[in-house]
C-alpha cells in the first residue's frame, strides 16, 4: 500500500517532464534576450511577484490571493507595453533565417565564444581615440557587455570587420558617409558603423555636452555596455558605463577603466 501511494504522489509522466524542459528553455532564453539591460530587472520583479501570488494561493489567504490574482489577469498587456523593445527584438530573432551563421554557436543551454576577446583590442581602441582627439575628430565607441544590442546594429550599416586603428579612424573622418552615429564593437569585430543610440535626459550632463555624449550615456543606461566619446570641439576623451559620464580622460585612464570594466 505504502509502494503504490508513493508512486500515485510522484506520477510523473513522459509529457509532464517535456513539458518541464521546454518551459525552462524558454524561461532561460527570455532571461538571456533581456540580461544586461534595464529590462532584467524588471523581468526578476515579474517572477518574485508570480512566486508570492503562487504561495499566498497554497496557504489560502483569499483576500490578498484575490487582490493579487488581479494584478496578474491584467499583467499581460502591462508586460506588452514594458517589454515592447525585447519582444520586438525575440520576433527578428525568431524570423532570422541566417541565424546558422552567427559568430556565436549554441548547444543546448551552452554558447561557444568565437569572437576574439575584447582585452586583446583595448590599447587599439585606445590609439585611435587618442589619434581622434589629437585631430579633432569627433566619435562614439560602443562595447558591448552581455548585451550584443541587435537592435541598435540593426539602425546602422552592418560591417563584422576586424577591429584596426586604421579602419576606426577611417569610418570618422569627417568626409565619411559613416561618421553620423556610433561605431558598435563586440569581441575583436565592428559590428555595425551609423548606428543611432537613444538619448540620455539625464540633467546632470553638462549643457554644453551635445548629442554625442547624451547618446552616450542613453545607451549605457539602458545596457551594460561601455561606451567612448572623442570631442570634436575640445578634442577630449570621455566614458560612460552604468548611465555614469566621466569626462574629458586621458588616454591612460580610459586605457585602465576599459581593463577594469571588462575584466
Amino acid at each position: 500500500m505504502l509502494l503504490l501511494s508513493i508512486t500515485g504522489l510522484f506520477n510523473v509522466r513522459i509529457v509532464d517532464i517535456i513539458d518541464v524542459i521546454l518551459f525552462s528553455i524558454l524561461l532561460y532564453e527570455v532571461y538571456n534576450l533581456v540580461k544586461g539591460t534595464a529590462a532584467i530587472r524588471i523581468f526578476i520583479g515579474i517572477i518574485a511577484f508570480y512566486i508570492i501570488w503562487k504561495v499566498v494561493k497554497a496557504f489560502q489567504m483569499q483576500l490578498l490571493s484575490e487582490i493579487l490574482g488581479q494584478f496578474i489577469s491584467v499583467g499581460f498587456i502591462a508586460l506588452i507595453v514594458v517589454f515592447q523593445p525585447e519582444i520586438r527584438q525575440f520576433l527578428l530573432l525568431v524570423g532570422n533565417t541566417r541565424i546558422i551563421k552567427s559568430t556565436r554557436k549554441r548547444f543546448l543551454f551552452w554558447k561557444f565564444q568565437l569572437e576574439d576577446p575584447i582585452h586583446f583590442h583595448i590599447d587599439t581602441i585606445v590609439k585611435a581615440c587618442q589619434k581622434m582627439a589629437d585631430t579633432h575628430t569627433g566619435a562614439l565607441i560602443v562595447i558591448t557587455g552581455q548585451n550584443e544590442l541587435k537592435a541598435y546594429i540593426e539602425t546602422g550599416q552592418v560591417m563584422d570587420a576586424r577591429i584596426s586603428e586604421f579602419l576606426l579612424e577611417t569610418i570618422f573622418f569627417k568626409n565619411s558617409p559613416l561618421h553620423d552615429g556610433a561605431v558598435i564593437i563586440t569581441g575583436g569585430t565592428i559590428r555595425a558603423a551609423r548606428c543611432i543610440l537613444p538619448v540620455s535626459s539625464n540633467p546632470e550632463i553638462p549643457g554644453n555636452y551635445g548629442l554625442r555624449h547624451r547618446a552616450a550615456v542613453g545607451i549605457t543606461e539602458k545596457s551594460d555596455s561601455f561606451a567612448i566619446m572623442v570631442s570634436e570641439e575640445r578634442g577630449k576623451i570621455s566614458y560612460s558605463h552604468e548611465g555614469h559620464l566621466s569626462k574629458e580622460v586621458t588616454p591612460s585612464d580610459l586605457s585602465n577603466a576599459m581593463e577594469k570594466f571588462f575584466k
